[in-house]
Order: structure tokens, then C-alpha cells, then sequence
């Protein structure tokens, strides 16, 4: 076992809390946006990995940005069905989402809880009570490498989505995180540690 990987087993997985982002991560991704139901497709693997995690005692959060909602593509109501769509199927694996929050804005608008910035973060420590430094970040994107950073959590970037031009971008970098294939993966490798 690496330096790192004990880091992870004693800093990162006491929290029991994993932040999830959505798009790439859960459910393939899409240039024209998930604008609807119909349209939110999991990518394999990746509800049962949520329900297996959360078997294990995780505390699992979703925070995406959703500028679609900014953009007049699909509204409040529509994120909302795709979201119990989505719920829907991680119960029905036996699994919990404790929570999603969202950023409704363009980039643009300078909003703060656009990822990277710590709105959504600073939402969510309000709501449940909880300090999120030391979470486990999961995400496709360089925004959600960034937000791990910067609130001390530990960066997880999977190569769904747009992990792979993301991965090209962190090459000549030191910024520091995880790499894995999907979040079924990300999983094993976390469920692995925390039996160590």
C-alpha cells in the first residue's frame, strides 16, 4: 500500500461522505445537455456502485452545475423528474442519495456556487450540519478536481464523461488526485481500503 492510499484509508474514508457530480459521473453526458427524463441514461455499473457504497455506510451528496436551467433549455420541473428518475433507480438498487444541490447558473453570471467555487459546498455544511473537508470528491470535470482542492477533500477524477480531456489538462500539473475508469471502480477501490 502506497503512502497515499494510507493517507486516503485514514484521512478521507473516516467522513464516510462521498460528493458525487452527476453528468459523466452517474449518467453518460451529453454536449446538448440532459434536458429531460427521457434523456438521463446511468452509465453501467455506476447505480449499483452508489447503492454499494451507500450499503456501506456512506453518506452520499450530488452537486452539479446545470446551466441549462440559465440557458432556457429545460426548467426547474424537468431537473426535478430527471431527479427522481434517478433516485428512483438507486432505491431501487437498495441504495440513498442524501441529497443533490445544484447550480442553475450560466458561467457567466457570476454566481458563487458554480463549480469550482464552494457555494453549493457552503449550502450543503449549512443544511446538514456537517463539515465536507475530508469528503471523498468524485467528478469527470476539472471544475470538480478544483472544488476537492480547495474544501481538502480527496479528488477522484473518473475517466467517464470528460475525464479523459480533463486527465490530458491535470498531465503537466501538481495538482494531486485519484484516477479511475468509472465510478463502479472508484468504488471497489474505495470499498477495498476501507477493509484494509
Amino acid at each position: 500500500m502506497s503512502a497515499f492510499d494510507r493517507e486516503i484509508r485514514k484521512e478521507y474514508l473516516h467522513s464516510k461522505l462521498i460528493i458525487l457530480d452527476r453528468d459523466g459521473v452517474i449518467n453518460k453526458n451529453s454536449k446538448s445537455y440532459i434536458k429531460n427524463k427521457n434523456e438521463w441514461n446511468p452509465i453501467e455499473g455506476s447505480i449499483k456502485a452508489i447503492s454499494r457504497l451507500s450499503k456501506h455506510g456512506f453518506k452520499i451528496l450530488v452537486v452539479t452545475n446545470q446551466s441549462g436551467i440559465g440557458r432556457g433549455l429545460f426548467n426547474k420541473h424537468d431537473l426535478d423528474k430527471i431527479h427522481l428518475k434517478m433516485s428512483s433507480a438507486i432505491r431501487s438498487m437498495d441504495g440513498h442519495i442524501e441529497g443533490i444541490y445544484y447550480c442553475p447558473h450560466k458561467p457567466e453570471d457570476g454566481c458563487n456556487c458554480r463549480k469550482p467555487k464552494t457555494g453549493l459546498i457552503d449550502k450543503i455544511e449549512k443544511k446538514l450540519n456537517i463539515k465536507v473537508e475530508k469528503a471523498i470528491l468524485i467528478g469527470d470535470s476539472m471544475s470538480d478536481i478544483i472544488l476537492a482542492n480547495s474544501i481538502n477533500a480527496l479528488p477522484i477524477l473518473l475517466k467517464t464523461g470528460n475525464g479523459k480531456s480533463t486527465l490530458k489538462k491535470l498531465k503537466n500539473t501538481d495538482i494531486r488526485y485519484l484516477c479511475f475508469d468509472n465510478l463502479a471502480e472508484a468504488t471497489k477501490a474505495i470499498l477495498k481500503l476501507e477493509m484494509l
